[in-house]
C-alpha cells in the first residue's frame, strides 16, 4: 500500500511536468514548421546570428549560500527565451539532413532522426540542470544535441560526458554532421586522444570525452604551472551533459582518480641496487622468525643459523621478500658498513627492499 502511495504521488508530479512543458513543445514544433520555406543558407545564416547575439549575454554567476554551497544568483537564465527558436533550429537541421550518407567508424549510414516530441521535453529537462530519464532506444544521443547547441550558443563550451570510448567516438561521429550543419565545431576526447591534441578539442564548440579521461585532464591542468599548458581549463568550465548519469557519478564515482607528478628523486640508486641483488641466493626454506628479532637486526647476538638458509625469503603468495641473517651479512660486506639497519638511511633500505621484491617476485618486461 506504501509503494502504491510513494508511486501514484512520483507519477503524479512527474506527469504535471510534463504538461506544464506541452506549451513550450507546441511552440518548439509551430517554429520549426514556420522554417520549412528557408533555404539551407537562411538557416546557417539564422544560427551564427543566434550565436553573435547569445555569446554577448550576461548570464548568471555562482554564488555561495549561507551553508557555504555554490549556486546560480539567479534561478532564471536568460537562455531560456532563446530556447524555443534554438530547439526548433536542431529540429529544422535533423529535418534536412534526412536521407544524407555519412561514416560512423567506418561504416556508411544514412540519417534518419527527428526529435519527438518526448525528446524535445527530455533536452529541456536537461538545459533546466534536471535528469532525463529515458530507456535504450529512445534516442538519448539525439536528445543532448538540443541543450548541447543551445548552451554552445554562449561561446564557452560544452561537454558531453559519457560512460566509454566507445560512446565518445560514436556518439561525436553521429552528431557531428547535424551540429556542423548548424556551424557548431566538434571535439572528441577520448584514451587514443594524444595530449599536444586534447587542447583542439576542447576549445572546440561542442566535446564529447570519456569520464575518467575528463577528470584526469582536469587534475593535469592543476598541475601545470603555466595557464598556457592547460587543456580543460583553459577556460572556465560551463555546461556539461552526463550521459548515463546513474553510472558516471555512482558507479564509477566508487574509483577514485589519482594522479601525481614525476618523483624527482636521482634514479641511478634504483640501478645500482637492481646490480647487487642477482648476487643474493633464495632460500630454499621457509622463513623462521624468532622472538627477538628486532633485537637481533641491532645487536646480532643469538642468531639463530639455518643449514642452507638462503640470503632472503620468498611469499609467492603474498609477492613479498625478507632478508635473511645470511644475506644481510652479505650485503653488509658489499656495502662495507657494518649494520645495514642501523647505519644506513631509511630510504637506503627501502631501495634495497624494492630492487629485491622487483627481482624475485616479478618479471621484467612484463610486469614492470
Amino acid at each position: 500500500m506504501f509503494n502504491w502511495i510513494i508511486n501514484s504521488v512520483a507519477w503524479n508530479y512527474n506527469e504535471r511536468q510534463i504538461k506544464s512543458l506541452l506549451p513550450l513543445v507546441q511552440k518548439i514544433n509551430t517554429l520549426s514548421d514556420s522554417m520549412d520555406v528557408w533555404t539551407d543558407d537562411e538557416i546557417k545564416a539564422r544560427s551564427w546570428e543566434l550565436k553573435s547575439i547569445v555569446s554577448q549575454i550576461n548570464l548568471p554567476k555562482k554564488i555561495k549560500d549561507k551553508e557555504g554551497n555554490w549556486k546560480l544568483e539567479s534561478n532564471h537564465s536568460p537562455l531560456d527565451e532563446y530556447l524555443p527558436e534554438a530547439f526548433a533550429l536542431v529540429k529544422q537541421a535533423a529535418k534536412r539532413l534526412a536521407g544524407t550518407s555519412y561514416t560512423i567508424k567506418g561504416n556508411e549510414v544514412v540519417w534518419n532522426m527527428v526529435p519527438y516530441d518526448v525528446q524535445i521535453i527530455g533536452g529541456i529537462n536537461l538545459h533546466k540542470g534536471k535528469i532525463s530519464e529515458m530507456k535504450t532506444g529512445e534516442g538519448k544521443t539525439l536528445v543532448a544535441t538540443m541543450p548541447a547547441y543551445l548552451n554552445a550558443l554562449t561561446g564557452r563550451g560544452v561537454h558531453v560526458i559519457t560512460v566509454n570510448d566507445y560512446l565518445t567516438s560514436r556518439d561525436s561521429d553521429q552528431m557531428r554532421i547535424l551540429f556542423e550543419f548548424l556551424g557548431m565545431s566538434v571535439g572528441c576526447v577520448t584514451k587514443g586522444t594524444p595530449p599536444h591534441m586534447r587542447r583542439a578539442e576542447y576549445e572546440k564548440d561542442i566535446t564529447y570525452v570519456e569520464n575518467s579521461e575528463l577528470g584526469f585532464d582536469y587534475l593535469r591542468d592543476n598541475l601545470v604551472k603555466s595557464l598556457d599548458d592547460r587543456s580543460v581549463l583553459r577556460r572556465p568550465l560551463y555546461y556539461g551533459i552526463v550521459d548515463e548519469v546513474d553510472s558516471i557519478l555512482i558507479d564509477e564515482s566508487r574509483t577514485p582518480l589519482i594522479i601525481s607528478e614525476p618523483d624527482s628523486e636521482p634514479t641511478e640508486k634504483y640501478a645500482y641496487y637492481a646490480q647487487i641483488v642477482p648476487t643474493l641466493t633464495p632460500s630454499k626454506t621457509k622463513k623462521k622468525v624468532s622472538k627477538w628479532f628486532l633485537a637481533e637486526l641491532l645487536n646480532k647476538e643469538d642468531e639463530e643459523t639455518t643449514e642452507d638458509q638462503g640470503d632472503y625469503f620468498v611469499d609467492e603468495k603474498l609477492k613479498t621478500v625478507s632478508l635473511s641473517s645470511q644475506g644481510i651479512e652479505k650485503l653488509e660486506k658489499i656495502l662495507n658498513v657494518e649494520n645495514i639497519y642501523r647505519d644506513l638511511w631509511y630510504e637506503e633500505i627501502h631501495h634495497i627492499e624494492n630492487a629485491l621484491k622487483a627481482y624475485a617476485c616479478y618479471t621484467n618486461g612484463k610486469e614492470y
